[in-house]
């Protein structure tokens, strides 16, 4: 009962470790009280986001499928056949590994943080945003939206692909490094304006853990409840109308309510 749910957490939890760890590295490594020199880019933000996507789904995928995002546990339980009863499980595992991934990085960071910030426990929304998304000022709410369904779609149509065995699916093992290529690929080219959340786990679980250690209500609080409808509900139509998109045109599988008998 409890080896599907502790794959996803674990997934998740590395997911965070890389991604959140990275955006640490590069971004307080700016300071020079932190580091002599910058640490990386905004590549190395990309690269990094995607190898922990890998070694994520690497972790569980042979046990829980490896989905470490609600958005497509959702999705697969709407059009795949995915059983419903295991949903909420998956989704709570797979918050809480995005928090317990986030602690960690936020104890590997204390320090650096404190620096960055200018003060012992200083914290504002300039590295809360370091932990989960937050859209650049210029980008209208319909905007963000648009961005981040527009991502989830387009990851869950190559998703799907990928794993599709009437398509062209990878040789046996290699799907991490597939997704690696896809999540890096997705990040360069549509990360910058919300910082490509994608994934309502990859945001939420780390959003809950920096309300919990000083950042306050500022985190929910941030442009109408934004961390409501961009960062999760957005991530979720994209990837009910991506998997939508891939079963009524694109697959052969009866399993899919489109050309189940």
């Amino acid at each position: 009962m409890l080896r599907e749910p502790i794959a996803e957490f674990a997934g998740v939890m590395i997911l965070i470790i890389f991604g959140v760890g990275v955006d640490c590295q590069v971004v307080l490594s700016t300071n020079k009280g932190v580091a002599s020199s910058q640490q990386g880019s905004y590549l190395s933000i990309s690269f990094g986001w995607g190898v922990g996507t890998a070694m994520g789904v690497w972790v569980g995928a042979g046990i829980s499928g490896g989905h470490i995002n609600p958005a497509v546990t959702l999705a697969l339980a709407t059009w795949r056949g995915f059983p419903w009863k295991k949903v909420p499980g998956y989704i709570f595992a797979q918050v809480m590994g995005g928090l317990v991934g986030a602690a960690l990085v936020y104890a590997n960071y204390f320090h650096a943080l404190d620096i960055y910030e200018g003060g012992r426990g200083v914290r504002t929304l300039g590295t809360a945003s370091l932990f989960s998304t937050y859209a650049l000022p210029y980008m209208t709410h319909v905007s963000c939206f648009f961005s981040e369904f527009l991502a989830t779609a387009v990851l869950m149509i190559l998703v799907l692909a990928t794993t599709d065995g009437g398509n062209s699916p990878p040789p046996n093992g290699l799907l991490p490094l597939v997704l690696f290529i896809l999540v890096f690929g997705l990040g360069a080219s549509l990360g910058m304006q919300t910082a490509y959340a994608m994934n309502p786990a990859r945001d939420l679980g780390p959003r809950l853990l920096t309300s919990m250690v000083g950042y306050g209500k500022a985190v929910y609080t941030f442009r109408n409840q934004y961390w409501l409808w961009c960062p999760i509900l957005a991530p979720i139509m994209g990837a009910q109308i991506g998997t939508m998109f891939y079963d009524a045109f694109l697959y052969n599988g009866e399993e899919n309510k489109f050309n189940r008998p």
